[in-house]
């Protein structure tokens, strides 16, 4: 009975047409971070600049990131949709994606014509922080608030699941030629905004004369961003610190299908995570996954790699990557749930623009510096979700 309730409070075309607009940015980063040191020494860059480029992106998009997710909450209170910043976003990313190639094979690396290529790669960069946002946040008119976590499930799902490809994808979208590459990557993408733009319910008109005076949501910004903040650099902590680990113990530098395997897995288990999240709360079920992957953190430093916890890492780093996006849609108003998701997503950007400034070798940081490092930035994290419980208000009364 359960599930059969659950499949009323969840528009599942949506959500799965939504998780392959997920799917199509994560393969869309994939190719882009594979092929990035390749085109730059084509076109006459050290490999080395790739680094300080994505350092610049990540910065750019941590203001972007919400700027993007606000102006798209006007979109829908003037024009009653996103889908002006979704659609446009999406061509225009689409465009800029499938023009990378194509400048570093057709123009002459040149000293006047050789910023081109880091302006179309900025440029497209930019072109991706216009829609995911917009996009992202109608998962809160898909689902019910109860039954968020469970639809959000599925799109971390199919995230996670091509992501975890990476260890081992170089080889393979290599092999196929960067202008191909790009251009599956390009059509995909496209191919996914427009089937989310056929199959989008009409959202909820807004009566911009009878519509309640909404207070600006700072403080609860402020704990989203922090959040998201935290829980990169969690995650960057814990990812360095397991692939040391695992190479030390396994005394081997190549770990690929090791870690391709713990990615899959981490992937299949949003959907227990999702479940589980619905049946406790949101807000809990990330305690929980927070309360379970500090101390697997630690743990690891000094027994190593075990069974217990590799899956005490998988049902923490579920819970909580998948427990985000609810979370920022259920802590600030309907009116403002673009820039709660963007304020989210900037943070986690700023996150990893700032780990790359402060630690520019992470191949230096031992295991345990980087555990405990990882264990601080999840307890951050966890208090700024615990803070946000005390005197919440419900958030989907207004408009």
């Amino acid at each position: 009975m359960t599930t059969s309730k659950s499949s009323f409070n969840i528009l599942w075309v949506q959500v799965w047409v939504l998780a392959a607009v997920q799917g199509a940015i994560t393969l869309s980063w994939l190719i882009y971070n594979i092929y990035l040191p390749q085109l730059l020494t084509q076109f006459g860059f050290p490999a080395s600049f790739a680094v300080g480029l994505l350092l610049v992106e990540n910065a750019l998009a941590a203001v972007l990131e919400p700027l993007m997710g606000g102006l798209s909450d006007q979109s829908r209170r003037w024009v009653g949709t996103r889908f002006p910043f979704i659609s446009v976003g999406v061509i225009l990313a689409s465009a800029l994606f499938i023009a990378i190639p194509c400048v570093v094979s057709s123009i002459p690396p040149t000293m006047i014509l050789r910023s081109l290529l880091p302006i179309t790669l900025v440029a497209w960069a930019l072109a991706m922080t216009v829609f995911r946002s917009p996009a992202i946040c109608l998962l809160g008119m898909y689902s019910t608030p109860a039954e968020l976590p469970l639809a959000a499930s599925v799109v971390t799902l199919v995230g996670g699941f091509i992501g975890a490809f990476r260890p081992i994808a170089n080889k393979y979208i290599l092999s196929l030629g960067p202008v191909l590459t790009f251009a599956i990557g390009s059509f995909v993408l496209l191919g996914a905004g427009a089937v989310l733009r056929l199959v989008n319910q009409p959202e909820t008109p807004v009566d911009r004369h009878n519509a309640q005076i909404v207070k600006f949501p700072l403080q609860k910004l402020t704990l989203i961003l922090g959040t998201g903040f935290s829980v990169a650099w969690g995650i960057r902590f814990l990812m360095d610190v397991l692939g040391k680990v695992l190479k030390a113990q396994l005394n081997t530098d190549n770990i690929d299908m090791q870690m391709v395997w713990i990615g899959i897995a981490i992937a299949l288990a949003n959907i227990p995570a999702g479940m589980f999240a619905v049946k406790i709360g949101n807000r809990q079920a990330m305690l929980c996954g927070i309360c379970a992957i500090i101390p697997a953190l630690l743990m690891m430093v000094f027994i190593g790699v075990q069974i217990p916890i590799i899956a005490l890492i998988i049902a923490g780093f579920s819970l909580i990557v998948n427990g985000a996006v609810p979370f920022a849609l259920g802590l600030v108003p309907q009116r403002w749930a673009g820039l709660g998701i963007g304020t989210y997503f900037g943070g986690f950007a700023a996150a990893m623009s700032l780990f790359g400034v402060i630690f520019p070798q992470p191949q230096t940081i031992t295991p345990f510096v980087g555990a405990a490092a990882g264990a601080f930035a999840f307890f951050l994290a966890g208090i700024c979700i615990g803070v946000s419980g005390i005197s919440q208000t419900p958030s989907n009364a207004e408009i």
